[in-house]
């Protein structure tokens, strides 16, 4: 009987074909387990370096404005007050906190929807007409202010919005229209800024836009083009709701970091131009608000009350653009 048990599954003492002993299977099992939590472990510790920094350098600052929003905090003091929201109450009886939100909302609303509609634009020109002779070159060129350092682009734009001898002005006396005080009017000082804003940005969203189109078969287009579908049509009916998720994900980068405008404004309306926020608060927004009130004025607890709001600003208005796109996003 053990000859033939041996000689029918070469293993002496199975009693079948093909199955193992128990106590091969369960050291097979351990050992499977062990490579399992082994090669979990190896993950998790090429993660820690990378999460230290998140945690050091993100979170905790996070948790400790949370913190020192609801405090009297003093860097002269080492001893904090809980105040409650009793910043948040002299936030409302502030008219320049409103004028800063006043001021990010007109930015945002307006940087938004060109930023999107120029990209796409530029996005279908590169990707129709130019991309079959030098398109390289050009998507570099269209790419190329995104990676300039800001500071310095941004100074030669205060040249350039020079109402004196700028470049923009000289533009617009050869073309036989009024000349304009940009950086110095307080009309026109926050249009000069969205235009630095634009041009230093729109190459990132160009690119976005370009791997979202070079997804959409080209079999459609032109099966729609011999069905008789005009350009406009292609595009309202094929292009646009494919490119959908990718306009939402523009969408909500280009919200998120117009709310968040700085450096341009920073740069472009200090010095000879009233201090950054200049001319007469005409673009303090809130976030160049919260630098001022702990970097100049020293009121941290009121600075971390406006991050505060700050926040809530743009989670709830991404949570609005979450909820409107999953009515109109189309995801294949």
């Amino acid at each position: 009987m053990l000859t033939q048990a041996t000689a029918e599954t070469g293993r002496p003492g199975t009693g079948g074909a093909g199955i193992d002993p128990p106590s091969t299977r369960h050291t097979g099992t351990a050992r499977t387990r062990w490579r399992h939590l082994k090669n979990r472990l190896v993950g998790y510790g090429l993660l820690v370096p990378a999460g230290a920094v998140f945690v050091l350098f993100f979170y905790l600052p996070a948790l400790y404005l949370f913190y020192l929003a609801f405090y009297h905090w003093s860097v002269l003091s080492p001893v904090s007050q809980f105040v409650g929201f009793k910043n948040f109450v002299t936030l409302v009886h502030q008219p320049l906190f409103w004028r800063s939100l006043e001021n990010s909302a007109y930015y945002t609303v307006v940087m938004i929807p060109a930023t999107t509609f120029l990209s796409l634009g530029i996005a279908m020109l590169l990707r129709d007409g130019l991309t079959a002779r030098r398109g390289g070159i050009w998507r570099a060129a269209v790419f190329l202010p995104h990676v300039t350092p800001v500071v310095a682009t941004s100074i030669i734009w205060v040249w350039i919005f020079n109402p004196h001898f700028g470049l923009a002005n000289a533009v617009l006396g050869f073309l036989h229209l009024p000349q304009l005080g940009w950086l110095e009017s307080t009309r026109w000082a926050l249009p000069a800024v969205m235009i630095d804003s634009l041009w230093h940005s729109l190459g990132l969203y160009v690119i976005i836009f370009l791997a979202g189109l070079s997804r959409v078969p080209r079999e459609l287009i032109e099966v729609a083009s011999l069905e008789g579908a005009g350009g406009a049509r292609i595009f309202r009916r094929i292009i646009w709701p494919l490119i959908s998720p990718t306009t939402f994900f523009v969408v909500v980068l280009a919200s998120v970091n117009t709310w968040q405008a700085f450096s341009q404004i920073y740069t472009m309306t200090g010095g000879a131009h009233g201090g950054a926020g200049g001319p007469a608060f005409a673009t303090t927004t809130d976030a160049l608000l919260v630098f001022q009130t702990a970097f100049t004025y020293f009121h941290f607890s009121l600075a971390a009350a406006m991050s505060l709001v700050l926040f809530l600003i743009i989670l709830t208005l991404t949570i609005v653009q979450k909820w409107i796109s999953d009515r109109i996003v189309f995801y294949r």
